[in-house]
């Protein structure tokens, strides 16, 4: 059966182990991912909070409200499926990352950029080996492909369903220094936004807060908190 029924037809959703790890079910039936493929989760823990949010679901489904069900489907369908293209194109923000590109004025918002960046440089050079070069201003420099290496490999070390979660830590935070540092306890996830959006917050300050930017900056701060916590259920 597919996991995207458009009403719900089940009593009860269970967690429970299967075959390779654990699942959920419905009445006794194991949920499938969009592709038809097994729902095999890495850990109890994650499979008990995709069994609630398959419970809460009442009436039509709303898939919506069930990030780790999308997480765990994303995973199994798309990730493992392709895995090296999608770790190769996370590992690219290495050579790209928010830490590195710094503002060339006011003096006040350099400040509050190295202030809040370089101890996370710092940190990568020292914990990841992988030191990275911050630079004034847009314009691309090419990092040291040692780093570069490093930061890759990983990356290329998760599973799929962490590396599930680790790709919206990184786009979303344009970092995947930061995203590194939450997943290996360096930084919280409210410290990590924080530090993501040292310029939004700057302008906010400038020039007010505007609604819809606000309102799209609020979808985003959830996104990377359920993706942090996608990360923790992974075991």
């Amino acid at each position: 059966m597919s996991s995207w029924t458009a009403k719900r037809f089940w009593k009860q959703a269970l967690a429970e182990p299967c075959t390779g790890g654990f699942t959920v079910s419905l009445d006794g039936r194991a949920v499938k991912t969009p592709a038809k493929r097994a729902l095999v989760l890495p850990t109890m823990a994650m499979a008990e909070v995709i069994a609630a949010e398959w419970d809460a679901q009442q009436g039509r489904v709303r898939p919506e409200t069930m990030p780790a069900t999308r997480a765990a489907n994303s995973a199994i369908d798309n990730v493992a499926v392709n895995f090296a293209e999608v770790a190769g194109d996370l590992a690219r923000y290495g050579e790209t990352d928010l830490l590195c590109y710094r503002a060339t004025s006011p003096q006040e918002l350099i400040d509050r950029q190295a202030d809040a960046w370089d101890p996370l440089l710092a940190w990568s050079a020292a914990a990841l080996r992988a030191p990275l070069i911050a630079t004034a201003g847009v314009m691309h420099i090419r990092q040291p492909e040692a780093s570069i290496a490093k930061l890759a490999a990983q990356v290329h070390a998760f599973t799929p369903f962490q590396l599930a979660a680790v790709h919206d830590l990184i786009a979303i935070s344009g970092s995947l220094v930061l995203a590194l540092a939450v997943t290996r306890g360096r930084l919280s996830l409210d410290e990590a936004w924080r530090l993501s959006r040292i310029d939004e917050t700057w302008q906010a300050e400038l020039w007010g807060v505007d609604e819809e930017a606000e309102a799209l900056e609020s979808l985003k701060r959830q996104a990377m908190s359920e993706a942090a916590r996608f990360f923790a259920l992974c075991g």
